[in-house]
């Protein structure tokens, strides 16, 4: 992944602009989104933190989810938005990004298919996206999924 991402440079410089923070829930990024905000100088201005959620343990230890979430279908948009509001309300920060995945090269337990991704963001403006890359190669889809969250929080972002 090459982090002198575009998006990410813009992002960065938004919410430095705007005085806003962010904090990160990844799962089958694995910290692709985290590492490419935090390659823009200055990143200490907006940068709160982030957790590679990809157990249940680790999101049980590092979000504070609501009872709620275990009724919403797994990989679904809505469970992405209640991650992406966890990971902002647990840091108290402006935006929060959530990415929910199956990165390959097998589908899911419940029938998703390799290169299912759903992205949500929490804050001044709430967006979500599913993607699908119809591919299954892990690496490509990692990268795929990270560079969509970050085109889906410019574009929040930029409209906030």
């Amino acid at each position: 992944m090459n982090l002198n991402n575009a998006s990410a440079a813009a992002i960065g410089e938004l919410l430095k602009q705007k005085k806003h923070t962010i904090s990160i829930a990844e799962s089958t990024t694995g910290g692709l989104i985290a590492a490419s905000l935090l390659a823009v100088p200055g990143a200490s201005a907006y940068f709160q933190g982030a957790a590679v959620i990809y157990t249940q343990a680790s999101r049980l230890a590092f979000l504070d989810l609501p009872e709620s979430v275990r009724e919403l279908q797994p990989l679904s948009e809505p469970m992405a938005a209640a991650f992406a509001k966890s990971a902002r309300e647990k840091l108290n920060t402006t935006w929060g990004i959530s990415e929910l995945g199956i990165a390959g090269p097998t589908g899911s337990r419940y029938g998703h298919d390799a290169g299912t991704s759903v992205i949500a963001i929490s804050g001044p403006v709430d967006k979500t996206v599913t993607v699908n890359t119809g591919s299954a190669d892990r690496a490509a889809n990692m990268e795929a999924f990270a560079d969509a969250a970050l085109s889906l929080l410019l574009e929040a972002v930029e409209s906030a």
